[in-house]
C-alpha cells in the first residue's frame, strides 16, 4: 500500500500513540559494542554515530546522554514525499512550547519530545487532529 500524501487526511487521521519507556539520543564511536536489538535507530554523522535507545539500555552500556525523551508514533502511513505533515505537527508543538526531534520511518513518523512534556504533547497532537476533522 502506498503512503498517504494528502495533508488534511494525514493530520486528521495521524493517531498519535505514546510508546512506553524513556529514550535517549547518544553519540558513540563504536556501534559494534552495542547489540543491534538494543538500538531503535542510528544515523552516521561526521562526529560519530547517533543512536536512539532506551534510557535503561544506555545506562546498562554506560553510554553518556543529555536528553531523556518520550517517543510518539503517528500511526498513519505517511508517504516519505508527503508535504506539510512535519510542519503542521511541529508548529503545533512549537506553539505549545514543546521541542521535538523527528525521525521518519518508511511507514510512520516518530516524534521524540522531552519526557516531562509527553502528556502535553499528546494533548496538543490530539487537538490538532480534531481541528482537521471538522
Amino acid at each position: 500500500m502506498a503512503g498517504i500524501t494528502k495533508l488534511k487526511q494525514l493530520i486528521s487521521e495521524m493517531e498519535p500513540v505514546l510508546n512506553d519507556g524513556k529514550y535517549v539520543f547518544a553519540s558513540v564511536s563504536d556501534v559494534k559494542a552495542i547489540p543491534r536489538d538494543k538500538t531503535l535507530c542510528e544515523i552516521k554523522e561526521r562526529e560519530g554515530v547517533t543512536v536512539v535507545m532506551t534510557q535503561a539500555d544506555a545506562d546498562d552500556f554506560n553510554i553518556t546522554y543529555q536528553y531523556v525523551a518520550a517517543w510518539i508514533t503517528l500511526n498513519i502511513h505517511s508517504a516519505l514525499h508527503a508535504v506539510g505533515l512535519t510542519a503542521a505537527f511541529s508548529t503545533a508543538l512549537t506553539d505549545a512550547s514543546i521541542s521535538c526531534n523527528v525521525i521518519a520511518g518508511f511507514y510512520h513518523d516518530h516524534i521524540f519530545i522531552d519526557y516531562k512534556d509527553k502528556d502535553k504533547a499528546m494533548n496538543t497532537l490530539i487537538e490538532l487532529t480534531r481541528k482537521y476533522r471538522s
